[in-house]
């Protein structure tokens, strides 16, 4: 299949449909790849398929803070196939409707306020930082570095190719928003 270039993200763009010829695991990959439909609208896939991954975090918090880490390290090792096959499948390079890089991207940037719910807790008491808020701060850090590309981001998003070229920018600007977060939450602990 001839890949073609990534679409203008400023524009509408429809999702490349999985061929008709995809077998079963194909589907299953496609439909993984586009965050079980969250990546599917012709605006702001990326965002949407970045709130796709905040809901589907929401009932991880069930795991505690190493499950909710297991499965966000489980989703970079598997995030590379995931990516890249279905970048195969819709025959263009980093499709906008790929969105399962944004997800595992959104659940690296919650790591440090997972950790603080689960373990640091007496450091979020008494002060008037709320989940909720923190979860709202994370999708925003993640979304501004995701969208904004800094260095090395944007580096990486130009020069690696393949499902880890399209993975890794995601899991960088979680990363960035994860220490951002950091900065934030101790700024306000501090300061407020």
């Amino acid at each position: 299949m001839t890949q073609l270039h990534k679409p203008d993200v400023r524009k509408a763009n429809v999702c490349p449909p999985c061929p008709p010829t995809a077998n079963v695991w194909e589907k299953l990959i496609y439909w993984l790849g586009i965050g079980l439909g969250s990546g599917l609208p012709n605006r702001a896939a990326g965002t949407w398929g970045t709130v796709g991954g905040l809901v589907v975090a929401i009932p991880m918090l069930w795991l505690g803070f190493w499950g909710f880490l297991a499965v966000t390290i489980i989703g970079c090792l598997v995030g590379s196939y995931i990516c890249g096959k279905t970048s195969d499948l819709m025959g263009v390079h980093d499709d906008p409707h790929i969105v399962w890089d944004e997800w595992v991207g959104m659940w690296v940037s919650l790591l440090p306020i997972l950790w603080l719910h689960f373990y640091d807790d007496a450091l979020l008491q008494g002060h008037q930082l709320s989940l909720l808020l923190l979860y709202f701060a994370a999708f925003v850090a993640f979304r501004f570095f995701d969208i904004l590309k800094p260095f090395p981001i944007k580096w990486v998003d130009k020069n690696v190719s393949g499902g880890f070229g399209i993975l890794i920018d995601d899991i960088l600007a979680g990363l960035m928003a994860g220490v951002v977060l950091i900065v934030f939450v101790s700024v306000l602990v501090t300061y407020v």
